[in-house]
């Protein structure tokens, strides 16, 4: 990720140093960003004028001392919140006070990495979606103490390496894989109960809800084990909120070594090409939504559940005032490849009618996990059903 994020930063104009403390990886993330460069120039996405003019902006320094001058440092170390604070001690004795840090973590609390930090104000989150360079989504988030400054600095900075920018509060997962949180869980919910099995789950995503890879496949792709450890993290940090509880089933997959993709063997078996086969009459543009996308989930109750989960959960995180309802839309489309905002989906869907949904599996599991969030019971109380009525999590203009 740090080399991506240099790639782009010097691609956007900046004085780009870059640095590791390991002179190998240090060598290697600067021929990664160089040569990232020079494919832009291949595709022809960058004039070759240009790509050579990035790659005078970017150097590779040895000693953090050479930050002295930064306006912002953005850094990108491992996950773990002791080497975050170790970095940040350091870094606050040697840049100015004005000099905003910011973090690309995606599973740590911004709040938590500022305290290492002097002047925590000027501490935020800048979480790049990976790869970096092709991603088009940049999550800022905002830290209890961070300031107005710092947040318009990292918003600026984002919109010059020309990203879409959205504004996240500072809580397990941010905003974009907070709200895709049931995507995968409550798949593995619908498989624990014996209502579908794994490749009709997927293949119900793909062809009826239009997504790009069922959950399984994408839960294979970013590793079981990866994810279990993710969800164990948002559990924890949300001292035990029944939406985000592990599953016993990825538990008992990392347990067996089945990790998915990188193990060669997860929910799939990737022994043989394709591991699945084609779904019929399937568009992959993920423009195109599957036929009922439009109107109600169906598929059996499969798309149906899983979409009204998710729906639920960005219902949360609006509520929990997270994110803007528009920002939340544009980051699942932008940063998770969703065919449609999960927001404007409702709408399309009706709230009614997903409410009913939710207040259906209350009433036959009663698990606070099918909780409805208190936003969208508040938006039916008001009659703002969605585009039928005009207004829903979006307002519509009237029927002429």
């Amino acid at each position: 990720m740090g080399s991506g994020i240099a790639q782009l930063a010097c691609r956007s104009g900046a004085r780009t140093l870059l640095h590791d403390p390991i002179p190998d990886a240090l060598q290697r993330g600067l021929e990664r960003a160089r040569d990232g460069l020079q494919k832009e120039a291949a595709k022809g996405r960058l004039a070759q004028e240009e790509a050579q003019a990035a790659i005078e902006r970017l150097a590779a320094v040895e000693d953090l001392a050479a930050f002295a001058p930064c306006e912002l440092v953005i850094e990108a170390v491992p996950e773990r919140l002791d080497l975050k604070h170790d970095l940040y001690r350091q870094l606050s004795e040697i840049v100015s006070e004005e000099c905003v840090l910011a973090s690309n973590t995606s599973s740590l609390l911004v709040t938590a990495i500022a305290a290492g930090a002097k002047n925590p104000e000027r501490v935020v989150g800048m979480h790049f979606f990976n790869p970096a360079p092709i991603m088009r989504l940049l999550e800022v988030v905002a830290g209890e103490q961070s300031d107005e400054r710092a947040l318009a600095l990292a918003h600026a900075t984002g919109e010059a390496m020309g990203k879409t920018v959205i504004r996240a509060k500072d809580g397990p997962g941010f905003l974009v894989n907070r709200c895709n949180r049931p995507f995968g869980l409550e798949a593995l919910r619908l498989l624990q109960e014996g209502i579908a099995e794994i490749e009709t789950i997927d293949r119900t995503m793909r062809v009826e809800g239009g997504f790009r890879m069922g959950p399984f496949e994408l839960m294979d792709l970013v590793g079981i084990d990866t994810g279990l450890e993710i969800s164990k993290s948002f559990y924890e940090q949300s001292f035990g909120e029944p939406r985000w509880r592990p599953s016993p089933i990825a538990a008992r997959y990392v347990a067996a070594g089945r990790y998915g993709r990188k193990s060669g063997r997860g929910y799939y078996d990737y022994s043989s090409d394709p591991y699945r086969p084609p779904d019929p009459n399937h568009d992959p543009n993920p423009n195109q939504p599957g036929a009922d996308a439009e109107a109600r989930p169906a598929a059996g109750g499969v798309l149906e559940r899983i979409v009204c989960q998710v729906i639920n959960e960005c219902a949360f995180a609006l509520g929990e005032g997270v994110g803007s309802a528009q920002d939340i839309d544009t980051g699942m489309t932008l940063g998770l490849n969703y065919p449609r905002g999960p927001l404007a989906w409702a709408d399309e869907i009706g709230l009614d009618h997903v409410l009913a949904v939710l207040d259906g599996l209350w009433e036959e599991y009663r698990e606070e996990r099918y909780r409805p969030a208190p936003a969208l019971r508040g938006l039916v109380r008001a009659g703002r059903l969605g585009r039928t009525s005009g207004a829903g999590f979006f307002a519509y203009d009237a029927a002429p």
